[in-house]
């Protein structure tokens, strides 16, 4: 009786796509965290933007990175966000001619366009930051480095996707998913290695790298098998790696 040979034959080489985000938008050319930075960023090639949101006296999110600004007409003085109404924050100019912006209008500028990734920070911002994504029907998902607020943002809306992000190495990976009902993990790109990427998507995640400013970098995280990469310039990230897989097929032997 003759026996089956195993021959293992190269499959074609395949594109894996990478998700492109701009930090903050596109931060070396405008602002961060404005709208002409995110708009610029898409314009760009970006897949998504990230951005941060705090929440207002008056509960209406806005984005910005810090929860001060500074203050109109007092330069000096910074104020908490959370202790300034939405007319105050509105008028605070980061540049001239460019001010901070709401989450909504972040939304009905580059929402339809791009995929937008809002980090809740603050106190009680899941809630109005939910609120608004779901009345602009945008592309969105959260993430925070509070997993509890984002554990609170799954059970207000389970439909949406949420990510935890790391700026050291988890324990339990697939434990912090598990508790946040979290799909997507956002590590400091310094920190991601095989085992990390290995345990996320056996889980069923994705890996998000922040922040990624070198194409070397970039390489390197996309061999390892991450699904996104969070920078401050798309340009400079691979938009796919080219993979090349065995497959593993009998054929019979001669006789």
């Amino acid at each position: 009786m003759t026996g089956a040979a195993v021959n293992i034959l190269p499959m074609a080489t395949t594109r894996r796509s990478v998700e492109r985000i701009g930090h903050r938008g596109a931060p070396r050319e405008f602002p961060e965290n404005s709208l002409p930075s995110f708009e610029r960023a898409v314009d760009l090639g970006a897949d998504g933007v990230e951005l941060d949101v705090h929440v207002t006296a008056d509960d209406i999110p806005v984005v910005h990175h810090d929860p001060e600004v500074r203050s109109p007409g007092s330069p000096r003085a910074n104020r908490p966000i959370a202790e300034m109404t939405w007319p105050e924050v509105a008028r605070v100019e980061l540049a001239p001619g460019i001010f901070i912006p709401s989450l909504q209008q972040v939304l009905a500028s580059v929402g339809q366009r791009a995929t937008v990734y809002v980090e809740l920070k603050g106190q009680g911002v899941e809630q109005a930051s939910i609120d608004v994504i779901r009345q602009s029907g945008a592309r969105c998902a959260v993430h925070s480095f509070d997993h509890d607020a984002i554990a609170r943002a799954a059970r207000i809306a389970p439909e949406l996707r949420c990510g935890i992000l790391f700026d050291e190495y988890p324990a339990n990976v697939v434990e912090s998913m598990r508790d946040t009902s979290a799909l997507d993990v956002w590590p400091q790109w310094e920190l991601i290695d095989e085992r990390l990427v290995r345990a996320v998507h056996y889980a069923g995640g994705r890996v998000i790298a922040w922040t990624v400013n070198s194409p070397t970098a970039a390489t390197r995280l996309i061999a390892l098998g991450v699904d996104g990469l969070c920078g401050d310039d798309v340009r400079i990230l691979p938009t796919f790696v080219a993979t090349t897989n065995t497959r593993t097929s009998v054929s019979p032997r001669r006789p």
